[in-house]
């Protein structure tokens, strides 16, 4: 049935067969019946939620997440009771000791950790793998070890007397992406990979493979706490036992059957072979491909289509897994970039000083720099980032620039008579402004002056200097431009653009190139 409305991620039943909870992707966890009556929804995280496990008297839950934390419910009221932190990353499973009040969990930090779900504290933390943790499972029978699978190919058992890892389980090729321990036989541990194989160890048989040295187990050794693990490598293997990866495990509750799902949308069932039994396997790995696409078995286009969409996810899953292994990028100081920050800006000190108030979570912002000299004795003068606060005052600048002297007269101009600059040409009757447009205040007085006089012999006002004319050592605009273009009064004219035909003949007659024959 369509029962959440993005991924389920878990589902766990409780220990006396009443009641399902399952959650998704959006963290979501729903409450179930046998059959199937949705009872309740909560909304237990945030982010994805990964895996959850029943305490042994159902009457609470737990929830790992990628919010890099763990949840404990309430079952009967769904209320939060307590939120376990402390894993640096996603945390990807978890699990209730059968008999105890103890959990396990991984996380994409690579670590495993016991809690107390009474005070919420992390009792310890066990190390050993180099990658990301996606299994974690206490042994159900006794309760005296559990046993992790990660990325890194291989799974570990660690003793919870000892506090260590006493067995290395070897022997996959690729990640391990899920296992399970046998119901009634404490000492068999099933693994499953991501390519799809599925392997069988037995925790007193170590089963080394030809020409490998045999190890003992920490026990046996003279110094149990600093002993390496003990080896053990597959009783049984399956190594094409599904198309692409096991996700998930379990053995009937009598241990005669167990059930794999993977991701190429296919349950399978498996149980012992009877004696005289050897062509148990009937698909395209043992028979071949044309044999088992005759027998029904394989399906090439099926197949192949799999095999395809398994590659590309493969591909992603590189990708985020390059992606997750960078670090955070550095915090960037504000600023122009290829221009040095100002020393102003480290005056306090500590590296950013003014930049304080630029970056996120750098504390209290420091006063702004002493203004620069004589800018505090103008009195009315407030700019930003000299300590004023009002808006500036224009009109008491305008009187104190009053009161200074006359700039000087506008420079001749070079090779002329000791003329000023002649005044700009009259606007010409026809002429019209744009809309919007209003002309300056000389050009105003002007035009008025010419209509009172009528166009009298009293020349017009010569206009405001100008900044060309008025620096000292440079030469007028007519210098600057040329006599011709100080002929027209300073306006510059630019002369036409030469054509591409010209430009290409110019180019020929240089013997750059040459016309084509």
């Amino acid at each position: 049935m369509q029962a959440h409305d993005s991924a389920i991620r878990a589902a766990s039943y409780s220990h006396s067969d009443d009641w399902l909870l399952s959650a998704d992707q959006d963290g979501i966890v729903k409450y179930w019946q046998p059959n199937f009556n949705n009872v309740k929804v909560i909304q237990a995280h945030g982010d994805p939620i990964r895996d959850l496990a029943f305490a042994p008297t159902d009457s609470k839950f737990v929830t790992a997440s990628d919010d890099s934390t763990l949840k404990i419910f309430d079952f009967a009221g769904g209320m939060e009771e307590s939120s376990l932190t402390g894993h640096g990353w996603d945390v990807k499973s978890v699990d209730w000791h059968p008999t105890k009040g103890l959990l396990v969990s991984g996380s994409k930090d690579h670590l495993v950790k016991l809690w107390d779900p009474r005070t919420g504290r992390c009792l310890t933390t066990l190390h050993g793998h180099k990658n990301t943790i996606s299994k974690t499972l206490f042994e159900k029978t006794r309760g005296q070890v559990l046993a992790t699978c990660a990325r890194d190919q291989t799974a570990r058992v660690f003793d919870l007397r000892m506090m260590r890892d006493i067995c290395l389980l070897r022997g996959h090729e690729k990640e391990i992406s899920t296992l399970t321990w046998h119901p009634v036989h404490a000492n068999l541990l099933t693994t499953g990979g991501a390519d799809g194989s599925l392997l069988h160890y037995l925790l007193d048989e170590p089963n080394p493979p030809p020409g490998t040295p045999y190890t003992l187990p920490p026990w046996d050794s003279p110094d149990p706490t600093g002993a390496p693990a003990q080896i053990i490598h597959p009783a049984h293997s399956i190594r094409y036992a599904h198309d692409f990866a096991i996700w998930s495990l379990d053995w009937h509750p009598i241990g005669h059957i167990l059930a794999s799902g993977s991701n190429d949308r296919v349950t399978r069932f498996w149980t012992r072979a009877r004696p005289g039994d050897v062509d148990c396997f009937k698909d395209r790995y043992h028979l071949g491909e044309a044999a088992a696409e005759a027998q029904g078995t394989w399906d090439r286009r099926g197949g192949r289509r799999l095999q395809r969409e398994q590659e590309e996810l493969e591909v992603e899953d590189e990708a985020e897994g390059l992606v997750d292994q960078k670090m955070p990028p550095r915090q960037q100081v504000p600023g122009i970039p290829g221009l040095p920050v100002p020393a102003s800006a480290f005056a306090d000190g500590s590296g950013f000083g003014g930049l304080q108030s630029l970056i996120p979570g750098m504390g209290a912002v420091p006063p702004p720099p002493p203004p620069p000299n004589g800018a505090a004795n103008l009195p009315g003068l407030n700019l930003p980032g000299l300590g004023g606060t009002n808006p500036p005052d224009f009109s008491k600048l305008a009187a104190m620039m009053g009161s200074l002297p006359p700039p000087p007269p506008l420079l001749p101009a070079s090779g002329s008579s000791g003329q000023a600059f002649p005044p700009p040409p009259p606007l010409p009757g026809n002429f019209t402004l744009p809309p919007g447009f209003q002309l300056p205040d000389f050009l105003l007085q002007q035009q008025q002056q010419q209509q009172q006089q009528g166009g009298g012999a009293n020349p017009p006002p010569p206009p405001p200097p100008t900044v060309a004319g008025g620096i000292p050592g440079l030469g007028g605009v007519s210098e600057a431009m040329g006599d011709a273009d100080g002929a027209q009064g300073g306006v510059r004219k630019r002369a036409p653009l030469p054509s591409q035909q010209e430009s290409l003949k110019e180019a020929q007659r240089g013997g750059s190139f040459r016309p084509v024959r």
